[in-house]
């Protein structure tokens, strides 16, 4: 059983842009109206960096999955936007869990997807970030979502990464049989590298089949926003007025002879912004495009 118009993003590789795609999809669909909820179950806890919050312990989440404690919830991180922080105590959740399947006692699947149901109908679309490479985790998010997006760079390691997830999808989709692929999103390409992309999609192709579709939306590399956005701790969209802001203080203390203070490394965000607003568009209608067809299958009621 999954949770509906719940997406896992998730990549058998690390750096390749999961957590920040989770980030800047939930607050630029928060801040189109939606009722989102971000679930972070990496040990690092790089989500809450990326929005701009103390990293957790972790304790909490870990906690809510051994006993009836309800999931942890940050409210309104921003409009709209609540988030289940992870931290380092959820990479004890595997160990544990790992022998309550050998006793044949309730996998943390199952307790994942019945914590997430008691509060779906709260929202309009819940994320998860998931670690690089944990099976119990990964499975587990998978197996309460409908669809997972897999970000990827172009290097080989990465797309070795892709094939990982491929390989989680098929072992959840026995369970999970609603489980769809979303897409592929490519990250961190440059938009002048033509080939590179055509390379890349290929590559990809041969992976995924027809089973899903390659996003059209390519998030591009700017590292000097990346920077930015988690030393301030804000959404790429939230750094564009961050930039006008800059751009303005800067010239007016020069207009008053004064050393203009350091500001942003980027100095123009919004091809980035930009870049993440349509791929936010992009996988909405591709999660509404599934649900579509649930419905046509006779799978919703």
């Amino acid at each position: 059983m999954s949770i509906e118009r719940c997406v896992s993003v998730a990549q058998g590789k690390g750096g390749v842009g999961k957590t920040s795609a989770t980030a800047n999809v939930a607050g630029m669909a928060a801040a189109s109206g939606l009722r989102v909820l971000a679930v972070d179950l990496d040990p690092q806890g790089n989500l809450s960096r990326e929005l701009g919050f103390e990293p957790d312990t972790g304790e909490s989440l870990f906690n809510a999955f051994l006993t009836s404690m309800p999931l942890p919830l940050l409210k309104n991180v921003r409009e709209n936007l609540d988030v289940v922080p992870g931290g380092e105590a959820v990479g004890d959740a595997p160990a544990v869990f790992g022998a309550r399947e050998q006793r044949g006692a309730e996998g943390l699947d199952a307790v994942l997807e019945s914590k997430l149901a008691a509060i779906a109908d709260d929202y309009d679309l819940i994320l998860i970030d998931t670690p690089p490479g944990d099976r119990i985790l990964v499975e587990a998010a998978l197996s309460a979502s409908v669809a997972v997006v897999i970000p990827t760079r172009s290097d080989e390691a990465s797309i070795d990464g892709v094939e990982r997830v491929a390989a989680r999808f098929v072992a959840v989709r026995k369970r999970n049989p609603n489980l769809r692929l979303a897409g592929v999103l490519l990250f961190g390409i440059n938009s002048r590298s033509r080939r590179i992309e055509r390379d890349v999609r290929n590559s990809l192709s041969g992976i995924v089949g027809d089973s899903a579709p390659i996003f059209h939306t390519i998030i591009r590399d700017h590292q000097a926003a990346a920077v930015d956005a988690r030393k301030r701790g804000l959404l790429v969209h939230e750094l564009k007025q961050a930039s006008k802001a800059d751009k303005t203080a800067r010239i007016q203390a020069l207009k008053s002879g004064e050393k203009p203070v350091d500001g942003l490394y980027a100095q123009d965000p919004s091809l980035l912004a930009d870049n993440y607003k349509e791929f936010t568009k992009e996988l909405l209608q591709r999660v509404g495009e599934l649900e579509q067809d649930r419905e046509a299958e006779g799978v919703l009621a």
